[in-house]
């Protein structure tokens, strides 16, 4: 009975790191899903953020807030994408034109806005 015990408690505890490195490789993949954001991008918008919203302990807590909820709710490229049009769409002329009139241009924004929208209201 002894040997059946000790065999079985080393089964499970094999079973159990087996189990425990398959989910920690599942969940290193989904981590950098979520956190496709560069460090650098995070930081750009916190520090805008911050401009915009008071240079306190209070307001840099609220705006890293709001790009994490951001970034979970938008893909990088898409926020890259939004990021784009709105810069490029305060140029003058045709070239800042195509930016302010396309459908995917629109689109982009309003995906950027919408996820913004719901920062502010998780975070501030």
């Amino acid at each position: 009975m002894v040997r059946i015990t000790a065999r079985i408690i080393k089964s499970l505890a094999f079973g159990g790191v087996v189990l425990l490195l398959a989910w920690t490789a599942s969940s290193r993949g989904r981590a950098a899903d979520l956190n496709d954001y560069p460090t650098s991008a995070r930081v750009d918008y916190v520090f805008g953020c911050m401009k915009a919203n008071g240079e306190t302990q209070h307001s840099l807590e609220q705006c890293s807030c709001s790009i994490d909820i951001i970034a979970s709710l938008l893909p990088y490229d898409h926020y890259v994408t939004a990021e784009t049009v709105l810069r490029m769409s305060q140029v003058p002329g045709a070239l800042g034109g195509e930016f302010r009139s396309t459908d995917v241009a629109r689109t982009s924004v309003e995906d950027l806005r919408r996820a913004q929208a719901e920062a502010e209201v998780r975070c501030f």
